[in-house]
């Protein structure tokens, strides 16, 4: 006759209890396994930024960001800064999770201190730190553990004076282009840079490549839930790397009176 056992119901049995026999042959104590459940893999971002721009013009590279952290649908972090110098000439754009972008920034901080360390003079190229980042995020992905960003890698080369315009996604996924947009803006402003720059990128000077960019965040402003009506723009050229304080352009919400389904509009 089996005995009672302390819950109602249930008898004892003659097998063990598979848990019990984990836990006795497990190498690690109950305490530590507790502790290892939190350690999991990003499964979605949470803090987010949306879009990148950038573009080549004659000078070098502009590229502009808003400086809102979304926490899901909710406009949470307002001064939220995604453009990163890397390096006197080397600029870093990134969408996607925020803490992952905290963790890439500490990760480039470490590969400049080894390069200032060996103190022979060289000094990682944009298109050096391009490679690393591509490299980078492709072997995450490949461990099934990536960093949830998009990235856009802007600079000059400092040995030939060339302009250099990347992108490198959260699968390692790259390419070069005269212009870059991430986010909501690849599907909206992408068009409109096409448009203004390929094919006059040594005839724009930099107020018109700054007008370009303006007007494209004014569209992901008015168009893109995920954006708000303040920026920053930099600049990468022979002088070296320029980020605005943010700022607000002027908008104007008039025209949405005509627009179907807007405030009491039906028709």
């Amino acid at each position: 006759m089996a005995a009672s056992s302390h819950f109602p119901g249930q008898t004892w049995s003659s097998q063990p209890c598979v848990d019990h026999v984990a836990q006795g042959f497990s190498s690690r104590p109950a305490a530590q396994d507790a502790f290892e459940a939190g350690r999991q893999h990003t499964q979605q971002p949470i803090v987010t930024g949306t879009s990148i721009l950038g573009i080549r013009y004659k000078d070098g590279v502009m590229m502009a960001a808003d400086t809102l952290a979304s926490y899901g649908s909710l406009a949470r972090f307002m001064d939220v800064r995604r453009l990163h110098e890397v390096s006197p000439n080397t600029l870093l754009g990134a969408s996607g999770d925020m803490s992952d972008f905290q963790f890439i920034q500490h990760e480039l901080q470490k590969v400049m201190i080894r390069e200032s360390n060996a103190a022979d003079g060289h000094t990682l190229s944009p298109s050096q730190v391009y490679a690393y980042l591509s490299r980078y995020m492709y072997q995450r992905r490949s461990k099934v553990d990536p960093l949830w960003n998009s990235f856009v890698v802007g600079g000059i080369d400092q040995s030939t004076g060339a302009p250099f315009l990347g992108y490198v996604d959260l699968l390692g996924t790259t390419y070069e282009s005269t212009t870059i947009a991430t986010g909501f803006g690849l599907h909206l402003a992408q068009p409109l840079l096409r448009k203004a720059v390929e094919g006059r990128e040594d005839e724009l000077d930099e107020s018109q490549a700054r007008r370009i960019l303006e007007d494209c965040m004014k569209v992901l402003f008015y168009r893109d839930a995920r954006s708000i009506n303040r920026f920053q723009i930099a600049t990468i050229n022979n002088a070296g790397i320029s980020i605005s304080e943010p700022f607000s352009a002027p908008t104007s919400w008039g025209f949405a009176e005509g627009l179907r389904g807007y405030g009491p509009q039906t028709q």
